[in-house]
């Protein structure tokens, strides 16, 4: 199953050196799913040909400004261009007020149904599933209630050895065994043992967003084997005490954040408008974790296979 990660957007509060706020499309086998929706996730969508008739959930993980105001003007135009379908909002307590109260004061009537669908931090709640994922809440450490999420592919079947069933083996035999079941004669007799003729399915990929956040050991354990992490990494070893004081997280505590919750690929993202130039960032993190990378806007990541990946 397709299965990646588009980055809209990669600055912090301030718009500088071309970064846009936070935005990112994920990506499961034809849907697009946005999580956050700063200012400009309208035109970072259009630049990088993200689909808004393939959308149809929106995740904000709290209501600071650079993480929500470009929903009014995204929402806005999806009724411009006539959509007919259904949008679902999760997002924290006051995010349905806000939206609601301005399109009573401009009049606005949508062209589609809204749904909002408050959500809590709390460790690893499912608020969503659908037949391609399942989304699961991080609970962060930020001046606002804040969420994180987890997107789990779901294995959909065990794969059919064809080669060693029968010709004239049944569908709903072949369904029973794709689904992991015996199939059984009349008579109660074993007809196939699915061990026999299936293999069983990979391990589900996760890919998990950790919007703002303080370094927070306690999401270690919530985060284990994550296929793909992306983390806020607001400032650099130079902002540590800025960090702490504003509910922020360094490089090099995403870095190890991704080390010791055992994660197969660490993005950094959310710079501070104080560096024009992130790659030091990205050489902090790479001495505690190696394979890391920078969520820059327009690049895309696969969600990959589990693989054995060293630390340095």
């Amino acid at each position: 199953m397709e299965f990646k990660v588009k980055i809209l957007g990669s600055n912090a509060a301030s718009f500088a050196y071309g970064r846009h706020h936070t935005s990112q499309a994920v990506y499961a086998d034809g849907e697009v799913y946005l999580i956050d929706c700063g200012e400009g996730t309208q035109i970072r969508m259009q630049a990088e040909q993200v689909r808004p008739g393939k959308l149809h959930n929106i995740f904000i993980s709290h209501l600071h400004g650079d993480h929500c105001l470009g929903l009014p003007g995204l929402l806005s135009s999806l009724h411009l261009s006539g959509r007919k379908a259904p949008l679902t909002i999760y997002g924290p307590a006051g995010l349905d007020e806000w939206l609601t109260t301005y399109w009573r004061i401009s009049g606005a009537v949508l062209s589609y149904p809204v749904f909002f669908k408050v959500i809590e931090p709390q460790p690893l709640a499912l608020i969503h599933e659908d037949a391609r994922v399942r989304v699961y809440t991080l609970p962060l450490d930020h001046r606002l209630p804040t969420t994180g999420f987890v997107f789990e592919e779901k294995i959909r079947s065990f794969a059919l050895l064809r080669h060693s069933l029968p010709v004239d083996v049944l569908p709903q035999e072949l369904a029973a065994l794709a689904t992991g079941n015996n199939v059984y004669h009349p008579d109660g007799e074993l007809k196939y043992d699915y061990h026999n003729h299936t293999t069983a399915p990979r391990p589900a990929r996760r890919y998990a967003y950790c919007s703002d956040t303080r370094y927070n050991p306690a999401l270690i354990h919530l985060l284990d084997g994550v296929n793909l992490l992306y983390h806020e990494a607001t400032f650099g070893d130079d902002g540590n005490d800025r960090a702490a004081l504003t509910f922020h997280s360094t490089a090099r505590q995403a870095a190890q954040i991704a080390l010791q919750a055992n994660v197969g690929h660490l993005l950094i993202g959310h710079f501070s408008s104080r560096y024009e130039d992130p790659c030091p960032l990205l050489d902090q993190a790479r001495e505690v974790f190696g394979h890391t990378d920078l969520a820059l806007e327009g690049l895309t990541f696969e969600v990959p296979l589990p693989v054995k990946v060293p630390a340095i």
